[in-house]
């Protein structure tokens, strides 16, 4: 199971890092721009660059801590981090009536929610 939740916790850093690099590097009217990221039109420039900061420390928090062996409880505080953020992205999506986006963010909070839950439980390091 270890190997699994490794697995897991790395694909989700690299996805959060990604996307987290890129609401730091696009503006917000490049971003309102495109189909997949048009809730950018209801978030401040501001509001936009802090979410991109936290996915990139959460991606960060992800995996760093553990491969150091320092601080190890930051990897299920980060993964709980993005469950909720992502919890807080269905919410946006089905406000604005986005319901395709609702799957994907369901999907990763879900697999946020299960290192959480088995990192700060069963399978802690």
């Amino acid at each position: 199971m270890n190997v699994v939740l490794w697995i897991i916790a790395s694909l989700l850093a690299a996805v959060f890092l990604a996307n987290g690099l890129l609401k730091l590097a696009q503006p917000k009217e490049k971003l309102a721009a495109s189909a997949m990221t048009r809730w950018a039109e209801d978030f401040s420039p501001n509001a936009i660059k802090a979410m991109g900061t936290l996915q990139v420390a959460a991606a960060i928090g992800l995996t760093l801590p553990a491969l150091l062996d320092i601080a190890p409880v930051f990897v299920p505080l980060a993964a709980l981090g993005l469950a909720a953020m992502m919890i807080g992205a269905a919410i946006v999506h089905t406000r604005r009536h986005e319901l395709p986006m609702l799957a994907p963010n369901l999907a990763l909070a879900a697999l946020a929610a299960t290192v959480a839950w088995a990192r700060f439980g069963p399978y802690a390091f």
